[in-house]
């Protein structure tokens, strides 16, 4: 898994790359640099697979941001993908395209 961060004031666009496994989650959840950030978008064009711990980090990153007053999107998420999102009901809390 690569993540690549692009920075906008207080907007980041992190672009992930690979499979969100249980090896890779650890490195995703240090990866993220959310503090004082108000927008967070994360594009998941190049991810096919997330396991239960990449979506464990994906809703402490909803917590963060909902704590801070903050947004967060999904964006590019592939329909396998969204799929699980949706049964584990994170459609619910995230907005996810």
């Amino acid at each position: 898994m690569e993540l690549e961060e692009k920075r906008e004031g207080d907007k980041v666009i992190y672009t992930i790359t690979g499979r969100i496994d249980t090896n890779m989650a650890p490195v995703l959840q240090q990866g993220l640099h959310l503090d004082g950030v108000k927008e967070v978008i994360f594009d998941m064009e190049k991810v096919d697979y997330v396991f239960s711990a990449g979506l464990r980090v994906f809703l402490q990153a909803q917590k963060q941001m909902n704590s801070q007053n903050g947004t967060m999107k999904l964006i590019n998420v592939h329909d396998s993908v969204k799929e699980l999102f949706n049964i584990v009901g994170f459609t619910g809390i995230m907005d996810i395209e």
